[in-house]
């Protein structure tokens, strides 16, 4: 895994625009379960519409962190973190801890047994929330591929989900709430500009990290598009599922290929470039700020001023019982089940992120400096999916099971790792790069102030909470 090892190959052409759209569908459903479904919705049933700017400037952000990430994959064909453990032998053991710590956490999980509990009436969610968890690991055990069955599932997931929650917050809302969410973009409150008095800086500065996917979430983008084959990650190597993986040590290779600067090369990656822009802004940008605008309206028009609403993912609960006043009773029983299905294919969308990431940085630190010379990843990324299953029922076991307390103690974690990451990619990008494969300056500049948005917001959040 030596820059020597690397050998040189042909820039591949673009695929049909067809068949580009599949990653960014993926990135998108690991936030319809936190940020869009949850967290966002929570703080316009307390606080109102004057906070939509926060998600619309949460998501805008996530896009330019995402497409420098698919930068490095596109031209190198190898995932950012073995970029950066070629840089840093401490990297891999930061990647995998803070996964583990930031996503360890089953609050996604907990959130879906809770509404999934409800539609069914029942009143506890604890067993329910363990057994979802297994069934998560055992969907990933099978499959050709991991990411092929995954991309399929959060696809359906996705054009169910969304043209449902378009349909239903059509029949709810009137002129005046999509006027509110107008006002709402621009920072204008119920009496207030920007920030409501009062509210928990953790649980904005959580909603803001999950606009998207967040924490290290983002970085895992590096390794679907690999997987899904652009530009120079059409030469990777694949994750079987494990009843496909072949037995013993697979020989594997992590690292990518470099390709000569000639102007026929040049010319396919600033094509390649133009396409993965278009797909990751149709998709995960428009597609995600469309869905949280939804869940705000849906939030807004339920639930808005309601006592209950700060008590945990109560508001859900409110939210189904006012729709099915305004509509009928198996209409909001309906809406509780999406829910609960949308938050258990991005319990599921995590599962497999994390146990990614975690498996590429485990494999890199066995065979960069430990001398391994054949690795098997798929067991590696088992390991790692059962680790946080068993950590998870671990919690469960205990009691610690209110997901809005989870998921927020896990946003602010990823946070802070945001701001490692955005910092660190940026450093790749300018040193490991090519000059005319970097970023243009004005992409520069907006990476630089996100940078130190994530890590003002986040000292300021640790500031309040001591």
């Amino acid at each position: 895994m030596t820059k020597t090892a690397i050998r040189l190959k042909s820039f591949p052409a673009p695929f049909h625009w067809r068949k580009i759209f599949g990653p960014s569908f993926v990135i998108l459903a690991l936030g319809l379960g936190s940020g869009e479904v949850i967290l966002w919705p929570y703080l316009v049933s307390n606080y109102g519409l004057g906070l939509a700017w926060g998600a619309a400037l949460g998501i805008t952000c996530q896009y330019f962190i995402n497409m420098e990430i698919e930068r490095y994959a596109l031209v190198k064909g190898e995932s950012v973190f073995v970029g950066l453990t070629k840089r840093s032998k401490f990297l891999p053991y930061w990647f995998i801890v803070s996964t583990f710590v930031g996503f360890g956490l089953p609050g996604i999980i907990a959130a879906s047994a809770h509404v999934l509990a409800q539609a069914a009436g029942w009143s506890d969610f604890k067993w329910l929330a363990m057994g979802l968890l297994a069934a998560n690991g055992l969907i990933l055990l099978f499959g050709k591929t991991v990411y092929a069955m995954l991309e399929k599932f959060t696809k359906i997931v996705i054009f169910i989900g969304v043209p449902l929650l378009f349909l239903l917050t059509l029949f709810l809302i009137s002129r005046s709430d999509v006027g509110a969410l107008l006002a709402g973009l621009v920072g204008w409150g119920q009496g207030w500009r920007w920030l409501p008095p009062g509210m928990s800086l953790a649980t904005f500065l959580a909603a803001f990290a999950y606009s998207g996917a967040g924490g290290n979430l983002n970085l895992s983008q590096s390794i679907y598009i690999k997987e899904k084959g652009y530009g120079m990650g059409l030469y990777s190597q694949k994750i079987a599922g494990l009843f496909h993986a072949k037995r013993g040590h697979e020989a594997i290779s992590l690292s990518g290929y470099d390709f000569a600067l000639t102007d026929g090369n040049l010319r396919k990656f600033k094509r390649w470039w133009r396409l993965i822009n278009a797909e990751h802004f149709a998709v995960f940008w428009f597609g995600g700020f469309l869905a949280m605008c939804l869940l705000m309206l849906l939030a807004y028009v339920t639930t808005y001023g309601q006592a209950a609403n700060g008590e945990g993912i109560v508001f859900v609960i409110n939210e189904a019982t006012q729709i099915g006043f305004g509509l009928s009773a198996w209409v909001g029983t309906c809406f509780l089940l999406l829910v609960g299905v949308m938050l258990f294919q991005t319990q599921l969308g995590i599962l497999d992120s994390t146990s990614r990431i975690m498996a590429e940085n485990l494999a890199l630190k066995k065979m960069m400096h430990d001398g391994a010379a054949t690795v098997n990843l798929s067991k590696i990324y088992y390991w790692f999916v059962w680790s946080q299953i068993a950590f998870g029922l671990l919690l469960f076991l205990f009691n610690i099971s209110e997901p809005k307390t989870l998921i927020v103690a896990g946003a602010v974690i990823n946070a802070v790792a945001m701001f490692a990451h955005i910092g660190l990619v940026t450093y790749l990008n300018q040193r490991a790069l090519a000059k005319p494969l970097r970023p243009v300056w004005w992409r520069k500049i907006i990476l630089i102030l996100i940078f130190l948005f994530f890590g003002l917001f986040s000292a300021i959040t640790f500031l309040d909470k001591i």
